[in-house]
């Protein structure tokens, strides 16, 4: 049970006080199943793995949404840095943030927290 509660806490202090899970120690920055990626908090559509890459940062990332609609932009200006938020249009979880730093086609990372996010494996 401990584990469990762990788990929740952890999960709560990233989706909902917007926090961030320590790199390269997520359930996904290093896992490459196909399937897609869905908001943990409420179940919306969010990232598919065709678009997952290995940005070396220790988060899953990826260069764009599978379902656009579903992934908010916010500005972010906490700890002293202007960067974009991504948080679940439909529940306002935090997921991560969105740079302009990634691969082609469209030149982003989504650096996206594990814990946000529930692998449905094709």
């Amino acid at each position: 049970h401990t584990e469990c509660s762990r788990d929740v806490g952890e999960r709560f202090r990233v989706a909902r006080m917007k926090g961030t899970e320590r790199p390269f120690t997520g359930e996904y920055w290093n896992v490459w199943d196909a399937g897609d990626y869905h908001c943990r908090c409420c179940g919306a559509p969010l990232f598919n793995a065709d678009s997952k890459f290995d940005a070396g940062c220790g988060w899953p990332s990826f260069h764009s949404a599978a379902e656009p609609e579903n992934v908010q932009e916010v500005e972010d200006f906490s700890h002293g840095m202007f960067r974009t938020e991504v948080v679940c249009q439909q529940c306002g979880a935090h997921l991560g943030h969105v740079f302009p730093d990634g691969p082609a086609p469209t030149g982003l990372r989504y650096c996206i927290n594990s814990v946000s996010v529930k692998l449905d494996k094709k």
